[in-house]
């Protein structure tokens, strides 16, 4: 479509006669970015996960026991490390580095896991390596999702949705939308979250139509995808922090325009003080 998504936002009316999943379809939109409903969490739990989220963005070593400490000692709470486990996992978090394998990731033969990709990979141009993560985003009264993809060349933001479940079909379609709009890239980096790894996304992603190359992070090695981490980073401190949302309406804004100036307007020390657009764009032409 030509419109831009914030344009095809505003057509969304609640009042009208079609549904809104209808609304949605016709405009090419994510329902969950129009239409969401808070999680039925309480107002501790809610807090502790904000909490939680701004401690793991900067220190993403910290383990629960570590986290509970830090939380009793430092924060005044008096919680158990049950509900901290609990929320890590409803949250989507763990720490980095090595640690027992207690993570529940998926199993059997509906999940598979792939090779990284991308040790001592030079990466030369645009399209050659996206990759692909989710992370927590709270919103006044509940929470929601950011699924995000990245072109780890220019740092240019080629796909994102918001959903308030995490399942490999809002995984794939993102992906879907991001290729429609930009073409596939050679390779995807994932990490290896049931989302993942579900055959629904790995079938997807490396059926002969798209011909990509799935790559995984070793597990407990967020350094492995640091390009989309230090993306998480500038929107979280950069605009989720500062501008709270009040619903799901006006995260999904926010978070449109926040999108439209990462790649137009912010430049990066890592692209010659370039912004990502331009450098996606020179890419492109030098590829084409």
């Amino acid at each position: 479509m030509s419109k831009s998504g914030k344009q095809r936002r505003e057509l969304v009316d609640k009042k009208s006669k079609l549904s809104i999943l209808r609304q949605c379809e016709l405009l090419e939109l994510h329902r969950s970015g129009v239409y969401y409903r808070p999680k039925q969490e309480t107002d501790l739990n809610l807090a502790l996960m904000r909490q939680i989220d701004e401690k793991h963005m900067l220190h993403p070593w910290l383990g629960v026991p570590r986290m509970v400490t830090w939380l009793n000692r430092d924060m005044g709470h008096c919680i158990n490390k049950k509900r901290i486990e609990r929320l890590y996992r409803l949250m989507g978090i763990s720490a980095i580095g090595p640690k027992p394998n207690t993570s529940k990731k998926g199993k059997g033969e509906l999940h598979r896991i792939y090779k990284y990709l991308l040790r001592n990979l030079e990466v030369t141009r645009c399209g050659q390596v996206w990759a692909m993560d989710i992370t927590y985003i709270s919103v006044r009264g509940g929470y929601l999702y950011l699924c995000g993809i990245i072109d780890l060349y220019s740092r240019y933001v080629v796909g994102w949705s918001l959903s308030n479940t995490m399942t490999s079909e809002w995984c794939r379609k993102t992906l879907e939308a991001a290729i429609e709009e930009h073409g596939s890239p050679q390779i995807l980096n994932t990490d290896q979250g049931s989302q993942f790894t579900a055959h629904e996304f790995c079938d997807w992603a490396t059926a002969p139509q798209q011909g990509i190359r799935l790559s995984m992070d070793g597990k407990g090695r967020a350094l492995d995808n640091i390009f989309i981490e230090r993306l998480w980073r500038d929107v979280k401190y950069e605009h989720v922090y500062l501008f709270p949302a009040d619903d799901g309406l006006q995260c999904y804004r926010g978070l449109e325009e926040y999108f439209r100036y990462y790649n137009n307007e912010r430049r990066h020390q890592s692209l010659g003080e370039e912004t990502p657009l331009t450098i996606y764009q020179q890419s492109k032409k030098q590829v084409a």
